[in-house]
């Protein structure tokens, strides 16, 4: 597919030209057993060349998809000198699935850590930070910690406990009552409440919307943005009055998607993988800036370089939201001592995407 016209003006149009050259990859698992029932998988990229390498991760969920990838042998055609968008090109007419996906949102993720594999390595080989490349300043970084579908008070006040300035992104369940919201809420922890209504049903974390649930919530946490509902004829009237907490994530992948939602947002989940390309990403973060659209970003259990990546990426366009983007150990089942705190200091200027 050829690329379409790049504006030299636009944040994308400022890396698009940068050349790399490519003369292998690798794949490196990462694994993460959180109890019996769970293990992460990811997928580290390591694109070579010229004495260099560039850096991805794929974040897809399916275990089997992430293994398959990694047994897979390293057959891609991407040996050559690029830039970052006939790369970009390259990679959208390739099949980066050997299986699968098990998922349509899960191509979208791999091409991701092989674009921003390649923009690691472009800027590493032309001796430029990200930071430097598009002339912006790093900033200190806030951050929320968000530790998953919970049903009870006590991990929230054991986290609170250890590190009382905890700021949180809670994830109902279908077990929560208005007891627990009420007391979650009292914690005075909370700046958003992912009630995971705009998943199907063949994801786990879906949230199936419960018109009683949603009145605590949105009653209860009244300062707290609300991503992700259910829009339906059960919730549309709870949601009406609070419609400018209301942020989106899942449903997030291109301007044409904040284009097409039911109303202006104030705020939105912006996590790269779901955009899959660079130009993509960085369109949207045009789009929101021309719009008046605040931004804050998201993670995905990153298990290796894509954490950092999506730190720095807060650090540069969205620095004081509050973003999920907690440093890995705040995934452990029980938190460490001396942990960093929020705001995480700006990313040390280094070359790449790092």
């Amino acid at each position: 597919m050829s690329p379409l016209a790049v504006d030299a003006a636009s944040t994308y149009g400022s890396l698009a030209g940068f050349g790399l050259e490519i003369e292998g990859y690798e794949l490196e698992a990462r694994s993460l057993e959180l109890d019996a029932t769970f293990i992460r998988h990811t997928t580290i990229v390591r694109l070579v060349g010229a004495g260099a390498e560039g850096l991805g991760e794929d974040t897809t969920y399916a275990p089997g998809d992430q293994l398959a990838f990694q047994a897979a042998r390293c057959e891609l055609p991407l040996q050559g000198r690029w830039t970052i968008e006939s790369f970009s090109a390259h990679l959208e007419g390739l099949d980066l699935f050997p299986t699968g996906p098990s998922h349509p949102d899960f191509v979208s993720f791999r091409r991701w850590a092989f674009e921003s594999a390649a923009l690691d390595l472009a800027l590493r080989q032309a001796s430029l930070s990200l930071a430097s490349a598009l002339r912006r300043r790093p900033r200190p970084v806030s951050f929320v910690v968000s530790p998953g579908p919970e049903d009870s008070i006590q991990p929230t006040r054991e986290r609170l406990e250890c590190y009382p300035e905890m700021r949180l992104k809670l994830m109902p369940t279908p077990n929560w009552n208005e007891r627990l919201v009420r007391k979650l809420a009292a914690t005075g922890a909370v700046d958003i409440v992912d009630l995971k209504g705009q998943y199907d049903e063949t994801v786990p974390v879906a949230l199936p919307p419960d018109p009683k649930l949603y009145g605590w919530i949105l009653g209860a946490f009244s300062e707290a943005l609300i991503e992700d509902p259910a829009v339906n004829a059960q919730t549309e009237s709870l949601l009406a009055p609070h419609r400018e907490r209301i942020t989106w994530d899942a449903p997030i992948r291109s301007v044409a998607d904040i284009e097409r939602l039911p109303s202006p947002p104030r705020m939105l989940n912006i996590k790269p993988s779901r955009f899959g390309s660079l130009r993509a990403l960085l369109d949207a973060y045009e789009h929101c800036s021309r719009h008046g659209i605040g931004t804050y970003g998201g993670g995905q259990f990153e298990l290796g370089p894509g954490r950092a990546q999506i730190q720095l990426l807060a650090s540069l366009f969205h620095p004081s939201a509050p973003n999920d983007v907690a440093p890995a150990a705040y995934n452990a089942p029980r938190l460490a001592d001396g942990l960093p705190a929020s705001p995480l200091a700006p990313p040390q200027p280094r070359t790449g995407f790092r």
